[in-house]
This record gives structure tokens, C-alpha cells and sequence, in this order.
């Protein structure tokens, strides 16, 4: 099995940091969440595909939005937002 690799940019990470409180760092965790759920972003992506991990994060369900290039996964973005919370919720059958 081969280790998954993460790329992001400097300046976007800490805009990122600022603006929704957690960094590109942490944010990769999701990935590992055995229970994270993928979705394709349908709204944007207009030259490449791009996509929604949801999973959680120091006891939170964090949001990342990525891209998948040559077997790197890129984060552009990331934040506790609750539709994901709602997806990840749904997909997974937990009951509140």
C-alpha cells in the first residue's frame, strides 16, 4: 500500500486559518477517518475535478476541499461547516 501524499499552498493555508479556524495540516486527518465520506463537488470544477472529503477532526466533522493530481491530493479549503456535518451524519446512519 502506498502513503498518500498532501499538497497545499502556504498563502491559502493561512488565509484558510484565518478565515474558518483550522489548518491544511490538521485538515488532512479527515482523510483518515474510516468512516469519511467522499463527494464529488458538482458546483465547481469547470478544468478539473473537484471534491468534498467529509470526516472527523479532533472530534469534529471537518470539510476539505481537494483535487486529485498525478496520485497527490491538493487542499484548497477546509472548515467545520454544518451541511457536512449533515452528510457525513447521513451517510453514516448516525442519529442525533
Amino acid at each position: 500500500m502506498t502513503k498518500t501524499r498532501f499538497e497545499w499552498d502556504a498563502d491559502k493555508d493561512a488565509e484558510n486559518q484565518e478565515k474558518h479556524g483550522i489548518p491544511f495540516s490538521l485538515a488532512q486527518y479527515a482523510f483518515a477517518d474510516p468512516r469519511r465520506v467522499i463527494a464529488e463537488d458538482l458546483a465547481h470544477g469547470e478544468t478539473e475535478k473537484r471534491y468534498f472529503c467529509f470526516g472527523v477532526v479532533e472530534g469534529g466533522v471537518a470539510t476539505v476541499r481537494f483535487t486529485y493530481r498525478g496520485g497527490v491530493i491538493r487542499i484548497f479549503g477546509a472548515g467545520y461547516w454544518r451541511k457536512g456535518k449533515a452528510i457525513y451524519e447521513s451517510e453514516n446512519q448516525i442519529r442525533r
